[in-house]
């Protein structure tokens, strides 16, 4: 077998959460494309219908469940409907998440049920989906969280996602003991990727917008990243390549 090879994902079956669009629809091709059949969820089922039709464009099965990451009764059904339908779950990403109303926010600026929200999002149905897939998994399964550059640093005028996100790595490191060594769990941090969500929160619409963000920014490697780039990260972190890596967070941030 040559090195190549440990990058397959032949014969395993995916979970992708927030998979409708922007990262997760990246992730979700991403592993179809290294081999796995893949159950995508998100809230929208019209998004979750076009990704399941390029999956299987590639030769791979897929199965769209709408799904509220934050509702335990729905990600057990998703866990239950992927092994009726599928055979088995062995890789779960929990990539839901983001700020539920597109507004980032100083915390001392932060109301309540504001704050709770991104906790809920952002934290609680990471570890709602981290161990739902426990319950759920093989032995030689795969857990990644995805986490945000965020999570790095003090966040100004974005605090409460930050912590969470800083939250979901702490929740990485522990879960990976726990369950070693019958399951990996390991994170991927993204730094800036212009979707959809990113745009509404930092308010770059147009090209001219997200060029003067990216001056500001300063990446080191000269560009935003793409989805793709985050898929491929996480390929490799569900993938028999990474058989002795977990409890680890992969920053993918361009250098910053």
């Amino acid at each position: 077998m040559g090195i190549l090879d440990n990058f397959r994902l032949d014969g395993q079956v995916a979970v992708v959460t927030g998979a409708g669009k922007g990262i997760g629809r990246a992730i979700a091709i991403g592993l179809a494309e290294a081999g796995a059949d893949v159950a995508v969820a998100s809230r929208t089922q019209a998004d979750l219908d076009a990704v399941a039709d390029e999956i299987r464009a590639l030769g791979r099965r897929a199965l769209p469940l709408v799904t509220d990451a934050t509702d335990a009764a729905a990600l057990e059904r998703l866990a239950a409907e992927t092994v009726a339908q599928l055979g088995k779950l062995t890789i779960w990403v929990n990539n839901a998440g983001g700020i539920p109303d597109g507004t980032p926010r100083y915390l001392t600026r932060t109301p309540e049920d504001n704050f709770d929200a991104q906790i809920a999002l952002n934290l609680k149905g990471v570890w709602l989906g981290a161990t739902t897939a426990v319950r759920a998994m093989q032995e030689g399964g795969a857990i990644i969280n995805i986490s945000s550059r965020s999570a790095y640093g003090p966040q100004v005028k974005n605090g409460p996602y930050g912590a969470a996100k800083a939250a979901v790595n702490s929740l990485t490191t522990t879960l990976a003991v726990e369950v070693a060594p019958k399951i990996r769990v390991n994170a991927v941090a993204p730094g800036p990727i212009p979707t959809e969500n990113f745009d509404d929160c930092m308010g770059t619409d147009t090209d001219e917008k997200r060029a003067k963000l990216l001056e500001m920014i300063g990446i080191p490697m000269g560009r935003y990243g793409m989805p793709e780039d985050i898929a491929a990260a996480v390929v490799y972190l569900a993938s028999p390549a990474s058989s002795w890596v977990t409890g680890q967070c992969l920053y993918v941030t361009g250098g910053r």
